[in-house]
């Protein structure tokens, strides 16, 4: 059975939203307390386990990504071949209000994910430090994941502003549901059959 295009991409968006959860969930377990600083001349040598945590961290913001990248083909996508114009899609009020929180989620945890990763990377690369009271600290413990819970929110969003768009754009091409019209329901389809 193939399935429709709504239906790939709302998947598309669920797995890379939930994927991007995961890895920052495991990057924010993966992460060590701070790197252990062994004294020299002068200087401070930090020594930090060998761990995914950068790994993790790009990986999560990599497919965070993709599913706000792919969140905006969901609403903008012409289905069926029909192309609604922005405007008509916008005129929905709840449309407008959970596109701009997706943007913003999305915006956030990218942002706290990138932070995390560059903060963590510079505490990797940067290992020799002559303050001698130097504890070689890791990136923020929680920064991992609070953006993980970010991104899946995100996610979630997207998948909102995805069924409201379909919702718009039923509107604007007046499109039936084949639900039938409201009010519809005869007294004798509660036992179970037609009149």
């Amino acid at each position: 059975m193939a399935l429709s295009s709504p239906i790939r991409i709302s998947l598309i968006v669920s797995f890379f939203g939930i994927l991007a959860f995961v890895l920052g969930v495991i990057a924010e377990n993966k992460k060590p307390a701070a790197g252990t600083p062994i004294q020299g001349k002068d200087v401070v040598i930090c020594k930090f386990p060998s761990d995914p945590t950068i790994a993790m961290g790009s990986l999560s913001l990599v497919a965070l990504v993709v599913a706000a990248i792919v969140g905006h083909v969901a609403i903008f996508f012409p289905y069926s071949g029909k192309s609604v114009p922005r405007g008509a899609l916008f005129q929905s009020t709840s449309l407008t209000v959970f596109f701009v929180v997706a943007e913003l989620v999305s915006a956030l945890a990218i942002a706290m994910l990138l932070w995390a990763t560059v903060t963590e990377g510079l505490h990797r690369s940067n290992t020799i430090h002559h303050d001698m009271t130097y504890q070689c600290p890791t990136a923020k413990t929680g920064l991992f994941g609070g953006a993980a819970f970010l991104a899946l929110d995100a996610a979630l969003f997207w998948l909102v502003c995805q069924m409201l768009a379909l919702n718009a754009r039923a509107d604007y091409l007046d499109e039936d549901d084949n639900k039938g019209e409201y009010g519809q329901v005869y007294a004798a389809e509660v036992d179970g059959s037609k009149v």
